[in-house]
């Protein structure tokens, strides 16, 4: 029976004549193991047969859909010294509220009347600008006057010069007579000297000519003394005229530079005030960083800076702030080979730490414990990690996501593309090729419309 030696007793008896050979060799095994494996190729030829949605895997985090709804950190603008704290960690404070107070570590702010001082030299300054602006009213006032004066000056002196030509005229045409008159007297004196010569006029007619004569010539003197001396007040007349033009140049120039000074004054005291109150502004302004509010509503995740009279640097951290109120995300980061694949819109399935699951990525039907998500962001540039970041909201048409999700923590992303049979899927992983490429209808429709 163990077949060692080469007599076989099947040769000798026939064994299937026995209940026990025949019931032994009777049997056919093989059409059982033919139906087990026929039946195991079939279902398996079926479950190739089987439609599987392709995906990319990712994993990211929980952040904030806008910027400002993010944890950010408070940062003193001011260097100081930490005087007195409001809260404490884990407190809840509202927009406003002062979280810390500082005082000044600078010299040139010790001043505690410091705004009220800068005030005071703003109005004082202001009234030096009023009373430099009256001061250039006063010498516009002036130099007009100045310019109404030369003018009836200069119209007294015209006339004055007038009337001194009207006189050299006159006192010309006198000397002009006074000469005729000289001349007559002395023919007739020369005239009755020879008539007295020949004996017909007397001695005494001689001597009544000769002194008619010296009258002549004493008036035809004096009207030469008075026509020079109308023509020298004629030049003087011109003269006047020549000095009250300068002598008004002069002031004019004077009085212009004075309005000149005044406005430039004027204007340097005008800067001042600016500058004052700039300044003012400016320590009203530092007065109230001394106190450190908070800028939203939010909690107050953990001190940076902590004790009493630690002093501080401008721009250095104080304190991390959680809004209160925000929109939950989740950024991922894909291969940049998976990028062309992803398009706004698309759905996205995610899966929380913490959070039971039961994932099946190609059956996203079948899968338990994860949450519906809508991209939303897909940026242009790659990050430091050699990945692109891919943002997304929740999905409005899915189940909510959980309440207790912090921001911050970590999430698992599949993003779904198209459905292929699982033997494609397997013979696209034993290859190592890239999911199919395509477009949703959303995108080419959009992009049909752009080009449209």
């Amino acid at each position: 029976m163990l077949n060692i030696s080469n007599n076989h007793v099947s040769e000798q008896f026939d064994i299937t004549k026995y209940k026990s050979g025949e019931h032994i060799f009777g049997i056919r095994y093989h059409r059982v193991l033919k139906k087990l494996l026929l039946g195991f190729f079939g279902i398996i030829a079926i479950i190739m047969l089987l439609p599987w949605t392709q995906s990319i895997s990712s994993s990211g985090t929980v952040t904030t859909i806008k910027p400002e709804q993010r944890p950010q950190t408070l940062q003193s603008q001011i260097p100081g010294r930490i005087e007195e704290w409001f809260v404490q960690e884990g407190d809840f404070v509202k927009k406003g509220d002062t979280i810390l107070r500082i005082s000044e570590v600078k010299s040139e702010y010790f001043d505690n009347q410091l705004t009220e001082r800068t005030g005071n030299q703003i109005s004082a300054k202001t009234s030096s600008v009023e009373a430099y602006k009256n001061k250039v009213d006063a010498l516009r006032n002036q130099l007009s006057a100045l310019k109404q004066e030369r003018v009836l000056k200069l119209e007294q002196a015209k006339n004055k010069l007038i009337q001194s030509q009207l006189k050299v005229t006159s006192d010309s045409i006198d000397l002009e007579a006074a000469k005729i008159n000289t001349d007559i007297a002395k023919t007739q004196y020369e005239r009755t000297i020879e008539l007295q010569k020949e004996g017909l006029k007397a001695v005494k007619d001689v001597e009544d000519k000769y002194s008619k004569l010296q009258e002549s010539q004493a008036k035809l003197v004096s009207l030469q003394n008075k026509f020079l001396s109308s023509k020298n007040e004629a030049i003087n007349s011109q003269l006047a005229i020549s000095t009250i033009n300068a002598t008004y140049n002069d002031k004019f120039a004077k009085s212009q530079s004075d309005l000149y000074t005044a406005q430039s004054t004027g204007y340097n005291a005008e800067v001042e005030v600016s500058k004052l109150e700039s300044s003012l502004a400016n320590y009203t302004k530092r007065s109230s960083l001394l106190y450190v509010t908070a800028p939203l509503d939010g909690y107050i995740n953990k001190a940076l800076k902590s004790g009493v009279g630690e002093t501080l640097k401008e721009g250095e951290q104080l304190v991390n702030i959680m809004p209160a109120d925000y929109e939950l995300a989740v950024e991922m980061f894909v291969r940049p080979i998976d990028l062309p694949l992803l398009h706004k819109g698309e759905k996205v399935r995610v899966q929380f730490d913490g959070w039971p699951a039961i994932v099946f990525s190609g059956w996203p039907n079948v899968s338990y414990g994860t949450y519906g998500a809508t991209i939303i962001v897909i940026e242009n540039f790659i990050s430091a990690n050699g990945m692109y970041r891919v943002l997304v909201k929740p999905d409005e048409n899915d189940v909510e996501w959980p309440e207790a999700i912090r921001v911050g923590s970590g999430a698992h992303t599949i993003a779904l593309l198209e459905n292929v049979p699982i033997w494609y899927e397997l013979w696209r992983q034993i290859n190592s090729f890239p999911p199919n490429f395509y477009q949703p209808a959303g995108a080419s429709d959009s992009s049909k419309d752009k080009k449209g």
